[in-house]
């Protein structure tokens, strides 16, 4: 089987793999910012300031709550079309009710930190992706990179798991999606016109170290599934976008987390588990205290059987939804 052909026929599982880490990753579109200047380029125009109202409930929303606390777990999109119906009066009332709104990391923009750390974890050129590659995948990548507006020897010095996302991102910000339009953009900003402190459950540092320390072999894997045309990819981001926005945690299990988790077990633990148990033990820190707080975070994390409130359930701890 050739590589092209090995790539089409698993590109709806590799795809799903590779969004699944979007998904995943609050900085992901983030790391655009780090891209050859020609991927910055398909950048999508800024989100409106109005978002539009959905349709039946919206999004899910989970509140955990003792006799003095009360802790909203909301699940985001990172990167969305501008069009995407997602408000909703039930979700505004819980945000404008906390005293603090924590997201994954609390500035996922700050090209300062992210920068530094980007150029230490994410390029490698003593070990180039052309001494990784075969020749056919090289000129793969390649190809990618030229129908994206960049090339093969731009990503040469990238690690694997940074050109897999630089592609990922370029590719879906291409196809309309726009890291400004993303729920956790939106209400950052929301937060701090409001006067609202603003946090985060893990720093840029972690964040990154979660992906940039997965084997080489997974991180090829990441790099391989994301040369196949975006098409598929766009498509199943649609889904992904539909079931957030209706609610349905269901499909955003079958369609992100399921899948992620078969297909590459190592990511799924890393992007997903680990975090989700370090999130869970935060959140019962902060349910020993008093208040009402907003936690927003990737959607992927609060569905499946390991998500954020099944973790807290499991410990005894009452997750209702609302």
């Amino acid at each position: 089987m050739t590589f092209a052909n090995r790539l089409k026929s698993t590109t709806v599982a590799a795809g799903r793999a590779a969004l699944g880490s979007l998904l995943g990753l609050g900085l992901a579109a983030a790391l655009l910012a780090s891209a050859p200047d020609a991927f910055a380029q398909t950048a999508a125009p800024a989100a409106a300031s109005s978002i539009p109202v959905a349709e039946g409930d919206g999004p899910a929303l989970w509140v955990v709550s003792d006799a003095d606390s009360t802790i909203y777990l909301y699940g985001t999109i990172h990167l969305l079309r501008p069009t995407t119906a997602w408000g909703s009066a039930r979700v505004d009332r819980a945000f404008d009710s906390a005293s603090e709104v924590w997201f994954e990391v609390q500035d996922p923009d700050d090209q300062s930190a992210l920068g530094p750390i980007v150029q230490r974890l994410g390029v490698s050129p003593d070990r180039p992706l052309s001494s990784l590659l075969t020749a056919e995948e090289f000129a793969a990548l390649d190809a990618a990179a030229r129908g994206l507006g960049a090339s093969g020897a731009q990503l040469d010095p990238l690690r694997p798991w940074l050109a897999s996302l630089q592609l990922a991102v370029a590719g879906i910000l291409k196809a309309g999606f726009d890291p400004q339009a993303g729920v956790d953009r939106v209400l950052i900003a929301r937060a701090k016109a409001a006067g609202k402190p603003v946090k985060g459950l893990e720093t840029l540092q972690e964040q990154i170290g979660f992906i940039a320390n997965l084997s080489e072999e997974t991180q090829l894997d990441m790099l391989r599934s994301s040369l196949e045309d975006f098409a598929e990819a766009e498509t199943l981001l649609d889904q992904m976008s539909t079931a957030w926005a209706t609610g349905d945690v269901a499909g955003l299990d079958r369609l992100v987390v399921a899948e992620t988790r078969a297909e590459s077990p190592e990511l799924y633990e890393a992007i997903f588990v680990r975090r989700n148990r370090n999130w869970a033990d935060q959140i019962q820190t902060l349910l020993a205290g008093s208040g009402t707080i907003f936690i927003a975070v990737g959607s992927g994390h609060l569905a499946g059987d390991e998500s954020v409130q099944e973790i807290l359930e499991d410990r005894g701890v009452t997750v209702t939804r609302q």
